[in-house]
Order: structure tokens, then sequence, then C-alpha cells
């Protein structure tokens, strides 16, 4: 007898639920108004755990590390299935432009360092030569060889094709309420709109804006890899696609708010510059805004709620990242064991996450 589930949400969360899960044998229906939209549609794509530790947060290093390493294969897989190119970058360079900034890179490193993952610190000279392209004002680099970034439309694309090859029902409605479906199982991963799904799930939509800067003839040619660092306070980064630059993200707690602000466009570009100067050569393809769906300790939210509720959401920054751990942790949930690199993610570490 066939196992039913229904996937409430069709980001690259639940699409990639769906598709493992299909896989695995099960009949999944995925509901969702606008399959592939969303914070996913918006996102930048870095893969960047590593670069991003901070001493305290070994849970969050845990985690993302661990779906860093099933990401070659999980992409391959997706690669292969659709016909398309996903990976767009396969290191990370973050960059410090002032002393207080170094000192931060120099305390990643040592920390990620000390967690078992290898970073490499790059003076002046060696950042420049690695990407000219820079601005004179870098004063130090922190070099992850294994993180990567992918082009999280094409991965849309092709979390789509795999899932419907599996033999998953796309079902473009809204779900008002998990009353009405019929399946045996039921996986929550509609982003920001999951708590009207589920009352109690802690979390709370972040705004972010994004730019697509598309290359021109003649111009300086894009970084060989994904650029970090901060400006003025404000995190802004890099990412190359096959056509331009990715640049990003402001952050903002501003509720549902989805509009580009003049001020925010300000900010990517005048950041983005910083980094790399001849920035403003690129056409400014599009801006754009999408709502994150951040936890109170940016840990998502992985695991079962009731007999037949399991949730897969609030994964803030870092839902591109978490995709193949989450999925698989989801299907085993579904199947009634656990992965046990994703326990830091339970919901009830929350006590009002009612079972």
């Amino acid at each position: 007898m066939a196992r039913s589930v229904s996937v409430v949400g069709g980001g690259v969360i639940g699409l990639s639920i769906a598709w493992r899960a299909a896989r695995n044998g099960w009949s999944v229906k995925l509901y969702d108004p606008s399959i592939g939209s969303g914070a996913s549609w918006v996102a930048g794509g870095m893969l960047a755990p590593l670069s991003e530790g901070w001493p305290g947060e070994e849970s969050v290093l845990e985690l993302g590390s661990t779906s860093l390493d099933r990401w070659p294969e999980f992409g391959k897989e997706l690669e292969a299935g659709a016909g398309v190119d996903l990976f767009t970058s396969e290191s990370s360079l973050t960059v410090a432009l002032d002393g207080a900034d170094a000192e931060d890179l120099r305390t990643i490193a040592e920390w990620v360092g000390a967690q078992g993952r290898d970073l490499q610190i790059l003076n002046r000279a060696e950042v420049r030569a690695l990407e000219p392209m820079l601005g004179r004002g870098v004063r130090l680099g922190l070099l992850a060889v294994d993180e990567l970034a992918v082009d999280n439309r094409l991965l849309l694309q092709a979390l789509q094709r795999c899932a419907v090859d599996a033999g998953v029902e796309l079902i473009g409605e809204a779900v008002r309420s998990l009353d009405g479906l019929d399946t045996d199982q039921i996986v929550v991963t509609a982003g920001i709109a999951s708590p009207a799904l589920w009352p109690g799930l802690p979390v709370r939509p972040v705004k972010g804006e994004i730019l697509r800067l598309r290359a021109r003839p003649g111009v300086t040619p894009a970084p060989g890899r994904t650029i970090r660092g901060s400006v003025h306070g404000r995190p802004a980064y890099l990412v190359p696609r096959a056509d331009g630059i990715v640049v990003g993200a402001t952050q903002y707690e501003s509720g549902n708010d989805t509009q580009v602000t003049v001020a925010g466009v300000r900010d990517l570009i005048a950041d983005a510059e910083a980094l790399m100067p001849a920035i403003g050569e690129y056409e400014l393809r599009e801006t754009s805004a999408g709502l994150r769906p951040m936890t109170p300790d940016n840990l998502p939210l992985i695991g079962r709620v009731s007999d037949r509720v399991v949730v897969a959401t609030g994964h803030g920054r870092n839902g591109i990242l978490l995709t193949p751990v989450t999925a698989d942790a989801t299907v085993a949930l579904l199947e009634g064991s656990a992965l046990v690199e994703a326990k830091a993610a339970d919901p009830e570490r929350f006590e009002k996450v009612a079972r």
C-alpha cells in the first residue's frame, strides 16, 4: 500500500523534500499557489557555513557544514536529472576592509579550524593575486576552498523537473488549513506562512533586498568565486553568475513589506563598489526583495510536531545551503527514524511548539 504525504510549500525546501520522498516510494502532493517563488527565488545561492561561523554557534556550523558536505552529490543528481549546470562558484573569499574586520577573520579561522574545518588567511598581496578586481582597501582575506555557490533559479527549475519526473503531483493552490488534507503525512515547508498552518512556530519574516547585475561588453570580469565582506558594519556579498553578479543583501525587520527601497539599493551599490570598484560598469538588471523565515536562534525547525505533521521551515538566510540536509532529515522522519546531524533543529527546543 502506497504511503502518501502532502508537502505544503513549493520553495527549495518543499520541492527537495517532495522529490526525495517520491524517489523513496511515497505518493506525494505538493501544494503552492506560486511554486518556486518567495525567498527561494530572491536568494543569492551562497553555500558558506564555514566563513560565516562564529564562536558559540557550534550547532549552526555543524548543521551547515553537514549540508555543505552533501551538496556535491545532491547537485550532481539534479544536474543529471534536469540537464543544467547549477554551480557558479567553487570557493569563497571573505575580505576585511579595516583592522577590526581583519581581527574578526582571524577569530573565525582559528575557531573553525578548531572544529576540524580548514580556512586560509591571505594577506593583502595574496588577495590581490587571487582576485585583482577587488578594491585596494582590502587588508586581509579568508579563503574557504570548499564553499560553493549555486544559481538559485536554476536550482528551483531543476528541483521542479526532478520532482515531477519522480511522480510528484504539483497542485497550484494555497492551503489554509491542514485539516483538509487527506494524506497519511503532512510536511509544512511554507516559510513565513508556516505559523498560520501550525500556530506557535517561532518564525518571523525578515526582509532582504538583492541586486542582479549583468555583464556588458568590455567590463571588468566578475570575481571567480563568491566575495564577502563587511562595509560600514553591513554584510555584503558578490556571487558570480554565468551572465554577471548577484549583489546582496540588506536585512530589515519590517513585517511583510517586500518593496525595494532607494536606500536599500543605494547601500548595496555603495557596499559592492567598496569590494569591487569596477562594479559600476555592469548593467543593473533587476532589484528584488524577499522575506526570509527566521527563528530566534538562527537554526531551522526540522521535526515532528504531531503524529501526522512534520515541519521543515525557518531556514532564514540559509535555505539554499540547508536544502540537502533538510530533505534527508525530513524523509527520515517520515519513515520513522531521525537524522542525528539535524538534532539541533528539533522544534521541541521551543516550549510553545505543541505536539
